[in-house]
């Protein structure tokens, strides 16, 4: 992990094409803007993990709703 002090205006590039740049910091809170080309996806961490628990659940094949995909696979025997 690299740790570094940067003050506000100030930032970091990562492999020349994600910009991490330092927007305020006030008391307790610090905000980061983020650039990044649409193909590299930034979330918040807390969203990545929802998402990894979803892909989970999905490839596991317990999926919240499966009343909604047996609801589907019968109108589709139906056709």
């Amino acid at each position: 992990m690299l740790v570094f002090s940067r003050k506000a205006g100030e930032g970091l590039v990562i492999a020349g094409e994600i910009e991490v740049r330092i927007l305020t910091i006030d008391r307790d809170h610090v905000k980061v803007g983020i650039e990044a080309p649409r193909h590299i996806p930034v979330h918040r961490h807390e969203i990545h993990e929802q998402i990894l628990r979803e892909n989970l659940a999905a490839a596991a094949g317990t999926a919240q709703d499966p009343e909604a995909l047996k609801k589907i696979i019968a109108s589709l025997r139906r056709k």
